[in-house]
């Protein structure tokens, strides 16, 4: 079949056709707000804000792959905004359905844009002798010259093409081209582009990424250059740089560490990078810089795993089992989001200040210029597997899309759409992830709350009022046990949801940590078993045409819970997981449309997207 047809076939549906059958209920009252009313909270609540932090374009080096031609940053942007644009591989057109609101493009700080810049013949470059000998090379195997640019031992002295390409004049053209490109597509009210970049530290293969962005406009933006792993492998070497940057600039910044499951424990390790345990001085910094950390992308999701949580059902969900180096996978805690919360409270407990004190998001890491989150919309990690067919083959190994998760998108309740707000709703954690679909999820606590507030159309501002959002603390009280306040809504356009959980961890009086999982809001008329499991909800799922139906689960869950083995004098956390009702996982549409059968693809063939809150904090 022609390449070009295959293309079409499979990209129609980012018309807006859904992949449900019908049988779901009319939406409530808290359903999300049409465009063109994106920046207009109710007074006393906030707007909610989809987007995504992690998005590279061609000028990322690693996204250029054997010489792919992968989207340009205007038109990564334009995209996301909504606007239909050609494919760069195929000319065909493509368009999402629904704009984002916000965008950071987060290219790779190593290396930016010479790859283009190479294909281009920049006189700035070739000027170098290190850039005329790339080009020789480039022109050869583009792919293999660009891998002979990566550093991955902290310890490998650069060479002589990281030296010259590395140079500020050189670097300062680049990111002034990345700085421009946001300021051309940001529009305060519409659509937000936030400067950003990725400094991509991976020592010994093992990964130490951080996605960085900026509040600022692009004038201070100019004033320095994005910290790459050329100048620093060490987080505490990135944190320095951040702080000492908003000191010359008035510059700031969120930083966001990704794929700690790639980590092998060392993202969350309960020491810093020269081995010594953690200092209050550490955990301040840290906080400071990384309110927030990505929970799932296109390369896994870093909630949780099975070894460590025993009793978590839905813990085996699009995880990774394979380093981006040859180093063997390891599962120690540090790696995972969860436990590193937990352990969290352990060096509080010890030195006064939390260093994993993190709110939630997900964004995707994808490497096409296209930001694409939906499952029967994917198209694909990177420029070598756009096609069904290539999302299938083998020669991608580990990096292959079917292995991929197809989601990751972040949710911010913001006072508008803006970057100053943006940044601080992450600077306050009131943020939540979702693996793709737009689940609208709210939590207060509080210890006031009325049983009618859960159903009231002034949840937010109620929230507000008696309690904290997500993302917050909350100091003992007298009331004894505090009450999460929960609301999810599902997605307009997608699946009905099967369940709503709330995930704590705490530190007992004799400092031993623990975590357990309750369910406390479910659609239907299951019961808990006496051992407090909740039935399936049920499959719909018809795989023979990668279909559903939402005639099981509900459109909206509340609840008013309050912690049953609550103990005034533990300190802890809550964070919220809202799972849908099982749907096609997206290799499913590639495997139906080639003829291929489903149960020879190695994957589970349905999944069940969900959304992670940021936690709330209790602290005696």
């Amino acid at each position: 079949m022609n390449k070009r047809l295959v293309l079409g076939l499979s990209v129609l549906a980012l018309a807006g056709c859904s992949q449900a059958d019908g049988g779901g209920s009319s939406m409530p009252a808290d359903a999300a707000p049409p465009l063109a009313q994106r920046d207009e909270a109710p007074d006393g609540d906030r707007l909610l804000l989809w987007g995504d932090t992690h998005l590279h374009t061609i000028n990322s080096a690693d996204a250029y792959e054997t010489g792919v031609e992968n989207a340009d940053i205007d038109t990564a942007y334009r995209f996301a905004r909504g606007e239909p644009v050609n494919h760069p591989r195929t000319g065909q057109r493509v368009q999402i359905d629904r704009p984002y609101d916000f965008l950071v493009v987060a290219d790779h700080a190593e290396m930016l844009s010479v790859a283009t810049r190479l294909r281009d013949r920049d006189p700035m470059l070739l000027a170098t002798e290190a850039g005329r000998r790339l080009l020789a090379m480039f022109e050869k195997d583009a792919n293999g010259a660009m891998y002979s640019t990566q550093k991955l031992d902290p310890d490998e002295p650069d060479t002589d093409v990281m030296k010259d390409l590395n140079a500020p004049a050189i670097r300062q053209s680049a990111w002034n081209a990345q700085v421009d490109a946001a300021e051309r597509y940001n529009q305060p009210g519409v659509f937000t582009a936030m400067i950003g970049w990725e400094w991509s530290a991976t020592p010994n293969g093992l990964n130490l990424h951080r996605v960085v962005f900026t509040p600022a406009d692009g004038a201070t933006a100019k004033k320095f250059l994005p910290l790459s792993n050329f100048d620093t492998m060490r987080p505490e070497g990135l944190w320095q740089f951040l702080r000492e940057t908003s000191e010359r600039t008035g510059a700031e910044f969120v930083a966001i560490p990704h794929n700690s499951n790639f980590s092998n424990g060392l993202m969350f390790a309960l020491t810093d990078s020269d081995g010594q345990p953690i200092t209050s001085a550490y955990a301040s910094e840290r906080m400071a810089w990384e309110p927030v950390v990505e929970v799932t992308q296109y390369k896994g999701t870093s909630e949780t795993y099975p070894s460590l949580a025993p009793r978590d059902e839905f813990a085996e969900f699009e995880l990774r089992r394979e380093l981006l180096g040859p180093t063997a996978m390891t599962f120690p805690p540090g790696s995972f989001v969860r436990q590193s919360l937990t352990n969290g409270l352990g060096v509080e407990a010890r030195t006064g200040v939390n260093p994993f004190a993190f709110g939630m998001i997900g964004s995707t890491d994808s490497h096409t210029g296209f930001s694409s989150v939906e499952e029967s919309r994917f198209l694909g990690k990177s420029g070598g597997d756009i096609l069904p067919a290539e999302r299938a083959s083998e020669k991608l190994g580990k990096y292959g899309s079917w292995s991929m998760s197809a989601g990751g998108l972040a949710g911010v309740w913001a006072d508008h759409n803006d970057r100053r707000s943006i940044y601080e709703a992450f600077k306050r954690r009131e943020v939540f992830a979702t693996t793709g679909p737009r689940i609208r999820l709210r939590m207060f606590g509080g210890y006031g709350f009325a049983a009618s507030d859960v159903k009231s159309k002034d949840f937010g501002k109620i929230g507000y009022r008696k309690g904290v959002p997500m993302g917050g603390n909350l100091l003992r009280a007298a009331g004894g046990a505090p009450q999460l306040m929960i609301r999810a809504v599902k997605d307009p356009d997608g699946a009905n949801l099967d369940r709503v959980q709330v995930i704590k961890g705490w530190r007992d009086a004799a400092g031993k940590l623990h975590e357990k999982l309750y369910d406390v809001a479910w659609s239907g008329n299951r019961r808990l078993d006496a051992q407090g499991n909740l039935p399936p909800v049920g499959n719909t799922v018809d795989l023979s045409r990668a279909r559903y139906q939402n005639t099981i689960g509900a459109p909206e869950l509340t609840v008013l819970w309050k912690d049953p083995d609550f103990r005034a004098s533990e300190s802890g956390y809550y964070y919220v997981r809202v799972l849908e009702i099982p749907t096609p996982r997206h290799h499913v549409f590639d495997a139906i449309a080639a003829g291929a059968p489903i149960e020879n693809t190695k994957y589970p063939a349905t999944i069940q997207e969900r959304a992670f809150s940021s936690p709330i904090w209790y602290n005696p």
